[in-house]
């Protein structure tokens, strides 16, 4: 197939891994993630923009320190250079997906949880998925 032609809210819905990378083009890429209750991406900040779209559970999204509650249906979109967090305030797992423009991550990476995320110093390294 060429390009990335799938259903994205039932990948999103069905996703159990904090992150897994499906798809990398040469300027963006496209990522699914679960956050478990009262878990979080954590506080970051990228030199890219980057998307994220929740399919199920609620949350907090954090730009710059403002707090906005998010819920199925809400997109957030995050302009290069703001300091970010997505948390799961909610009660059940926070499914969403996201857009990062360029690509962040190395492709085809999988990170079942939050912790083997944070001990992996993986990035980008110029490979897209096709």
């Amino acid at each position: 197939m060429k390009g990335f032609v799938q259903n994205i809210e039932s990948i999103t819905v069905k996703n159990k891994d904090f992150r897994r990378v499906l798809y990398t083009a040469k300027h963006c890429q496209l990522v699914v993630m679960t956050l478990k209750p009262k878990e979080e991406i954590g506080m970051e900040v990228h030199k890219l923009d980057q998307f994220f779209r929740v399919e199920e559970g609620a949350g907090e999204a954090v730009l710059d320190g403002v707090r906005t509650l998010i819920s199925a249906g809400f997109a957030v979109l995050v302009p290069a250079g703001t300091n970010h967090n997505i948390i799961n305030t909610g009660s059940v797992p926070l499914k969403l997906y996201t857009l990062y423009a360029p690509p962040n991550h190395r492709d085809g990476v999988v990170h079942h949880t939050r912790d083997e995320a944070e001990a992996d110093n993986e990035h980008f390294d110029g490979k897209t998925t096709e």
